[in-house]
């Protein structure tokens, strides 16, 4: 799919924040960013601080003007690193926490998706999704899109909604009311059709677990219509990519829960979907495999596709995702750009905000020390 043309400032598609204020970072060629790093540290540590006079408006001492001087040469010594970093690292402070923020890789890599997306067609459409069982509302007219090439997080309070919402969005839960289409496919209109373009991991995942992964990524495939050619090349290296080929001959049901979760994820990608619905998809998995699980995500949207996953991990979604959703009690509170959404705050501190959680902990003076309570 070919990128679009990067806008110069984010969309205005978020319903309570102002963009505006979201700072725009693009990553400069790792090399040039390192050079530039190393520099600027070796500047700061040798450049020795100003005396009072100078902040007093006084002459500066000959002391003051050397270390002017000092810091003029890395300019000029690699002026094009220099440049570079200084263009493409945030200098404004946040105008909430005052504190300057330096993103690491992965944010940058998800401003810029975020720009690029913005101009991408809309694959995942879901609109006044409800769902009530009996007197209990799940979901109320939640409403989103989804553009290619996007990484879009679900975040919520336990019982929020998420699963519901993503279920639906999946074919495995029937809405009460709305509609949600995938690349303009009704999802329950058409919901084989529908399905060859997801890729879906479903919360409490159960699995085929007296097969062996091999057998479980070889039925997934067949499933799918894929012939074995196809379906053995892909397992093999899915199960490379994972980290599973060592356990492709043993039964699933000897899996640990993260290399179950990791053997699901697989599963889900085998047909090559359009679009990957996840849920919870980094729950049990160790810091390594979730590293791992990152950068096969990562590259899945560089290659056009996209992603809509939930996660209670809202470190997780600001440091990888390029959008998020965040749902209350079964209702939309909050969607856009990650940097629009969390507006100049952590994406915690927002979320803290939009849930209001001002009464919790309260009426439990009951849990004080015994010192406290003679």
């Amino acid at each position: 799919m070919p990128a679009t043309p990067q806008s110069e400032e984010f969309p205005d598609n978020v319903d309570v924040v102002d963009s505006s204020a979201a700072p725009r970072v693009t990553e400069p060629p790792r090399t040039l960013k390192n050079r530039a790093a190393r520099a600027a540290v070796q500047v700061e540590t040798s450049a020795p601080a100003a005396p009072d006079s100078a902040v007093q408006g006084e002459p500066a001492p000959a002391e003051s003007m050397q270390a002017e001087s000092v810091q003029s040469e890395p300019a000029q010594v690699a002026p094009a690193a220099t440049e570079t970093a200084n263009a493409e690292a945030p200098q404004a402070a946040s105008p909430r926490t005052g504190r300057i923020e330096v993103p690491v890789p992965s944010v940058v890599r998800a401003r810029e998706r975020a720009e690029i997306a913005a101009g991408n067609p809309v694959v995942l459409r879901a609109d006044s999704l409800t769902k009530s069982y009996g007197q209990v509302l799940a979901a109320a007219d939640v409403s989103f899109e989804v553009h290619a090439g996007s990484l879009t997080g679900v975040v919520g309070p336990n019982g929020a909604g998420k699963t519901t919402v993503l279920s639906m969005i999946t074919g495995l839960n029937r809405p009460s009311s709305g509609r949600i289409s995938v690349h303009d496919i009704d999802v329950w209109g058409k919901g084989p059709a529908a399905k060859r373009v997801i890729g879906s991991l479903p919360d409490r995942l159960r699995l085929f677990d007296r097969l062996t992964g091999g057998q479980l990524l070889y039925y997934a495939g067949v499933l799918q219509g894929l012939d074995q050619a196809t379906v053995a090349k892909r397992a093999a290296e899915l199960a490379t990519a994972f980290g599973l080929e060592s356990a492709l001959d043993r039964p699933v049901s000897d899996y640990s829960a993260g290399m179950q979760k990791k053997i699901g994820l697989a599963c889900s990608m085998i047909h090559a979907p359009e679009v990957l619905v996840l849920d919870e998809p980094y729950e049990t998995i160790d810091p390594v495999s979730a590293s791992n699980v990152t950068e096969i995500l990562e590259k899945y949207v560089a290659g056009g596709g996209s992603v809509i996953m939930s996660s209670h991990s809202l470190d997780l979604i600001q440091r990888i995702c390029d959008h998020v959703v965040i749902i209350v009690d079964g209702s939309v509170v909050a969607q856009g750009t990650v940097d629009a959404v969390r507006d100049g705050v952590s994406l915690e501190e927002r979320f803290k905000h939009l849930t209001n959680p001002d009464d919790e902990g309260k009426g439990l003076e009951w849990l004080r020390g015994s010192s406290d309570s003679e």
